[in-house]
């Protein structure tokens, strides 16, 4: 189909299928109408086509059944087929461009731009609050956090019921949750996993966070998972990227406490000259790394978060 179904109908039922939002792309969509009125939740998964363990709890989600259920769930679990087939890593190989930098994307421009254009003109406009579920790519390790439109105080009570234990207020363009932000729609992204490996307990830990969501926006009676243990961290994030072509070599791990001016890594050329050294511009804690040995010149090598206030 070239359109999505009505979202809401005022009875309850569950559609599957797929839908073609542009020339030469279909996606797999599930919806879920609940029995009494309510929100319309959008979730969305593999705009990074690699990242499995967020598509997989998107795939579970479709399956959840209508009773109990007030508003409707609109599930887009994989908006990059074409990369999940390859196994690609960032992009969209139709036009080799990272989708998550696209939005608001074109009505005429590259596939990328206009699947984002689709999304934002289309999509968006009928939810009422929206999770773009990520986790690290092939080539990515990280701690599990939630990243939110820093001007939006919704957004942050979203990140803030998934319960991810850091919370990272946001800026940037072209991202999913700043172009739906901008539409009035409270938005979070949430990363669990890396690498791109899925188990149990990260889709798990993703599943939880959708649960407590829907509780709070009041499409369901209670959570079936435990409230978090505790309020998120919410932090900043400083992501430098590489300046040269290399090899990559981290010196912190994963959770390590910085200091502004530590040497968090290194990039060298094949002989072992350093080429950048990579020093902490805030204090903060490390919570995510590039993991391949290769880098790129413009690839994101780290990322720190710095508590606000």
């Amino acid at each position: 189909m070239d359109a999505l179904p009505i979202l809401r109908t005022g009875h309850p039922r569950t559609e599957h299928g797929f839908i073609r939002p542009i020339d030469g792309v279909e996606i797999p969509f599930a919806l879920i109408e609940g029995e009494k009125p309510g929100p319309c939740l959008l979730v969305t998964a593999g705009v990074h086509a690699s990242e499995y363990c967020s598509i997989e709890a998107a795939l579970r989600l479709m399956k959840r059944s209508p009773a109990g259920l007030a508003g409707t769930i609109l599930v887009l679990p994989i908006l990059n087929m074409s990369g999940f087939g390859r196994r690609s890593i960032y992009v969209m190989p139709q036009d080799g461009r990272n989708l998550n930098r696209m939005f608001p994307g074109k009505p005429d421009g590259s596939v990328s731009e206009r699947l984002a254009d689709w999304l934002v003109t289309k999509v968006y406009p009928q939810a009422d609050a929206y999770l773009d579920l990520h986790g690290g790519d092939l080539s990515e390790a990280l701690q599990p956090f939630t990243l939110f439109p820093r001007d939006s105080e919704e957004s942050k009570a979203l990140a803030i019921a998934f319960g991810l234990p850091v919370a990272v207020s946001a800026g940037g363009e072209g991202y999913t949750i700043n172009a739906a932000g901008r539409l009035g729609v409270p938005s979070i992204i949430a990363e669990v996993g890396g690498n791109g490996i899925w188990d149990e307990a990260s889709v798990d830990e993703l599943t939880a966070g959708i649960d407590r969501v829907l509780h709070h926006l009041g499409m369901a009676d209670r959570s079936g998972y435990p409230p978090p243990e505790a309020t998120p961290r919410i932090v900043t994030m400083w992501v430098p990227a590489a300046t040269a072509d290399g090899l990559w070599y981290p010196l912190r791990q994963l959770g390590d406490t910085v200091t502004a001016g530590d040497v968090l890594g290194e990039i060298r050329d094949v002989f072992g000259t350093v080429l950048e050294a990579v020093k902490a511009r805030d204090d903060g804690v490390l919570l995510y790394k590039l993991s391949s040995l290769a880098v790129n010149r413009g690839e994101a090598l780290l990322g720190t978060g710095t508590p606000l206030g």
